[in-house]
């Protein structure tokens, strides 16, 4: 099997596409990359397209070799990586809705975000007007005696977002669940179109909501590779610093939450207020509780002051106080153990398969961390582990955010205390030509990926945005299988999908 820069060597370079290589092939290189991701030697990064062109990023993972493949100059579709792979199947039904092109071969031809609802088609396409209609989504059957369905969402009974869930039960034991997606989609990417990077960046960080830190440090990245910039030293740091704020503080949550959903309210209360410490916190040293437009190309919009940096201070303190007590309340308590520990096992050897990020796949064996395996500054001068377990339940999932946790106390403590001084913000220098970029950065669910384009003003061409959880909620349906239906609310609460980052 040739290497992933062989293949990009084999076909016509991008110029001007940073910092990693980016290469126009043919169908049989298109084809022989489905190949690979099929046995496994790669792990698919991304797939997404325009009006005559589908581009896919791919990682060698042994090597920690990132690179991008294109086909152009496509009339109507292009060969289907999901026949070969079946994580690609969702990003090819998104892409069809939104691009137009047919992935051919296809194993499942259903829309996916269009509900026909839009009043047009392929809007990032070539663009047709519809009449808005609303056909019948064909639900995947399932067959044996005494089956019955459940149909839960997309309006739920708590303040969170909406999704439908269609649970096939034998009694009370789950043997199908399929989600449908696609009702918050926004337009994410056709707002971004034509745009300057200034606005581009602020659309960017209402991708997803709670991770508005990553998305902005992710889009920031792709453009200042794109044109080059070279960020300041302290910027890099506060950049990072906000990341593990933000990082604490969903954890922090997620922990309580997921308890709650086993009827430990106490657990909910105390990470909820831990929580809000964190939130309190970054307001103090960056002036918005959850740092939202703090971070732009170029560098950072606040800097961190002295009395900011007390308040950070006192948070580690204070968490590293009421922390551990909290953590030997969930392991000792063995009604909420008997509702975790064996609860919605996902097998390693699928979390591989799919290329899971974040607390989803280092809960089953798989270390990928974007901080560490394709190491970014400030990350390549501090030191943190990775915490790793194989047996991918519930409890797994909760006792990964637990070490992350200790982790991001003690990466936010040696960032205080090695912050350089000096400028917050480069300028932005002119575009005089197309430019392309790509960046990967670890948020709190995993890895987010941003590729853009740049034309010869500056302004965004095509941006494209991948949230963590195109490849984690595809593994929620099979976790769920087999466990009974009380157990769901455990299963996706320790998943946390995105349901506004997937939908975009």
């Amino acid at each position: 099997m040739p290497s992933l820069i062989d293949l990009i060597l084999q076909g016509s370079p991008v110029e001007r596409h940073r910092p990693w290589l980016s290469a126009v092939v043919d169908q049989t290189g298109w084809v022989a990359a489905a190949g690979a991701l099929a046995d496994g030697h790669w792990t698919l990064l991304g797939l997404w397209g325009e009006a005559n062109a589908v581009h896919m990023a791919l990682l060698e993972e042994p090597t920690a070799t990132v690179g991008i493949i294109r086909l152009q100059d496509l009339e109507d579709g292009y060969p289907s990586i999901a026949r070969y792979h079946p994580p690609a199947l969702r990003l090819e039904r998104a892409l069809r809705d939104l691009a137009g092109l047919e992935p051919q071969g296809i194993p499942d031809p259903r829309p996916w975000l269009d509900h026909g609802r839009w009043g047009l088609r392929s809007p990032l396409g070539r663009r047709s007007d519809v009449q808005p209609i609303s056909p019948p989504y064909e639900f995947l059957p399932a067959e044996g005696a005494g089956l019955h369905q459940i149909p839960v969402g997309p309006v739920h009974a708590g303040i969170i977002e909406p999704g439908h869930f269609r649970f096939t039960a034998s009694g009370e034991t789950v043997v199908r669940l399929e989600e449908r997606l696609g009702y918050v989609h926004k337009g994410i990417e056709a707002l971004m179109a034509g745009v300057g990077l200034d606005r581009a960046v602020r659309v960017a960080g209402r991708t997803s909501g709670d991770s508005t830190v990553a998305y902005a440090f992710a889009f920031s990245r792709a453009a200042e590779s794109a044109l080059e910039i070279e960020v300041p030293p302290r910027a890099l740091w506060l950049r990072a610093l906000m990341a593990e704020l933000e990082r604490l503080a969903n954890h922090l949550g997620d922990i309580g939450a997921i308890c709650n959903d086993a009827a430990f309210a106490l657990m909910h209360a105390h990470c909820s207020m831990l929580r809000e410490r964190v939130l309190r916190a970054a307001d103090s040293a960056f002036g918005h509780r959850m740092m939202r437009d703090k971070i732009v190309p170029g560098g950072v919009t606040t800097d961190l002051n002295d009395a900011g940096a007390l308040a950070l201070q006192a948070l580690i303190t204070e968490i590293r106080q009421r922390f551990p007590p909290l953590v030997e309340l969930y392991d000792n308590t063995a009604s909420l153990q008997d509702r975790t520990v064996g609860t919605g096992v996902l097998k390693p050897d699928l979390a591989r398969q799919y290329g899971a990020g974040g607390y989803v796949g280092r809960a089953s064996g798989r270390s990928f961390d974007v901080r560490r395996t394709l190491c970014y500054p400030p990350y390549d001068h501090l030191r943190f582990e990775v915490p790793v377990l194989k047996e991918g339940d519930v409890n797994a999932r909760i006792w990964i955010r637990i070490r992350e946790v200790e982790q991001s106390l003690s990466l936010v403590e040696q960032m205080l205390e090695q912050l350089p001084d000096g400028p917050v913000r480069a300028g932005i220098p002119d575009a005089h030509q197309p430019r392309e970029g790509l960046a990967i950065v670890e948020g709190f669910r995993g890895d987010i990926l941003v590729w853009l384009r740049l034309v010869d003003d500056g302004r965004i061409d095509r941006c494209h945005l991948r949230d963590p959880s195109w490849f984690q909620w595809p593994l929620l349906e099979a976790v769920i299988e087999g466990n009974i239906v009380a157990d769901f609310p455990l299963c996706n609460k320790s998943f946390n999908c995105s349901y506004s980052g997937h939908d975009l």
